[in-house]
């Protein structure tokens, strides 16, 4: 059961509408992301009073998450002082994603329902679906992406959609079928996206599913996840679709990469950034190095014929774990990861000690899982806007997640 303390009408309606326009907004809007996180951080100031006692009860159980995110902050802030040479510039991205978490203040002292988030995300879901599917198939677009990146455009779809279908738990019935919309129209549109490598993220759903299969009651639940996959699969049988085309490119890619081949490919580019990567970490492996020595030691591969002229094309190496060695080294990486483990876990447990099914819980692991899956042929927490869709989106689950298994006792 969904409780809400008592406030008034007007507010009432405004935490559920910015809950509701936040997962909406974020990829049919270049500002949604920004004025909801912006809308989350004044709201959270006028209930302080009444949601830092609630974060308070459960600091315990949150630590670990906020820490974790600290320390993103303290490393990015220790290895600019340290440096000198720029890194401060680094600071934007740990500051805001730990801001972030005055979306879960607001969750805890408003304690809204969760209908509002399962809605926001079947109508982003679905308006992000009819956006890039009418670039791809209306206006000719090989690889849309909405108004962002193809490739995190497509992951954040995927992402939306397997949140959508943890959804489903808070749904009775025959209603379940509108958040099973939802994941399918974000399959639709991460397949439109053309996205090919955050598909790894489906077989990381799938096992975490199959392990916690009981929370996916009743035949139409069930029946909805199948369907999803279905789906998913028979994508590789439809011309139309691509992905056959990109499946097969990226076999033939990987075998030209290692035979002797043209590596100016999408996926030899890969396998060329992750080379060139492990040659840095080699030289700087405890803090990484800045920016402006990373580009010097990449031009030093190239001149010396140990790294091919086109990496120093690209910004960034195509995988979060190598991004974070380089750039942050082992002190990096563990950081970076405890902002990835520390979350998996706290909402494990959720999962774990709630009497009745958590469905937050079980759409923070997805959420997590996703992200990591990305990352393993992506820099998905590049952008502002995926870092930030990450940790607001993380916290608000998490303070859901918490008012749940309140609920539920």
């Amino acid at each position: 059961m969904n409780n809400t303390s008592a406030q008034s009408p007007a507010s009432t309606v405004f935490i559920h509408s910015l809950i509701f326009a936040f997962p909406f907004l974020l990829l049919i809007t270049r500002l949604g992301v920004g004025l909801c996180s912006f809308a989350f951080l004044i709201t959270a100031v006028i209930y302080c009073r009444r949601g830092w006692p609630e974060l308070l009860r459960h600091l315990t159980e949150i630590r670990g998450v906020l820490v974790a995110f600290g320390a993103v902050l303290l490393l990015a802030l220790a290895l600019g002082l340290l440096s000198g040479d720029g890194r401060l510039r680094d600071l934007e991205k740990p500051f805001r994603m730990l801001a972030a978490s005055t979306v879960m203040l607001t969750v805890l002292a408003c304690r809204p329902s969760r209908k509002a988030l399962w809605w926001g995300l079947i109508a982003g879901a679905v308006a992000g679906a009819v956006f890039v599917a009418y670039q791809r198939w209306g206006m000719g677009v090989e690889r849309p992406g909405g108004l962002i990146n193809s490739i995190t455009f497509g992951d954040i779809m995927l992402c939306m959609s397997l949140m959508c279908l943890a959804g489903t738990l808070d749904f009775a019935g025959r209603s379940a079928i509108w958040p099973g919309l939802g994941a399918l129209a974000g399959l639709i549109g991460s397949i439109a996206s053309g996205t090919r490598g955050g598909w790894i993220a489906i077989g990381f759903a799938v096992v975490l599913l199959v392990r916690y299969g009981h929370v996916l009651r009743g035949r139409l639940r069930k029946g909805l996840a199948l369907l999803a996959l279905a789906l998913v699969v028979s994508s590789y049988f439809i011309p139309q679709t691509g992905a056959r085309e990109r499946i097969d490119e990226g076999i033939s890619d990987v075998h030209q990469y290692f035979n002797g081949g043209p590596t100016y490919t999408s996926v030899g580019i890969r396998l060329e950034l992750w080379r060139s990567a492990w040659q840095l970490i080699e030289r700087h492996p405890l803090l990484g190095a800045s920016i402006p020595t990373v580009k010097n030691e990449m031009e030093q591969l190239v001149k010396s014929g140990r790294a091919h002229p086109y990496v120093l094309q690209f910004e960034h190496f195509h995988n979060d774990i190598l991004q974070a060695l380089v750039f942050g080294g082992v002190a990096g990486l563990l950081a970076w990861g405890s902002t990835l483990v520390v979350p998996f876990l706290f909402f494990r447990r959720q999962l774990h000690q709630s009497d009745h099914l958590n469905a937050p819980a079980l759409a923070g692991m997805l959420l997590v899982l996703s992200y990591f899956s990305f990352g393993l042929t992506e820099v998905i927490f590049w952008s502002v806007r995926s870092n930030m869709f990450y940790a607001m989106m993380l916290f608000l689950l998490a303070g859901l997640s918490l008012n749940a298994k309140e609920e539920s006792r």
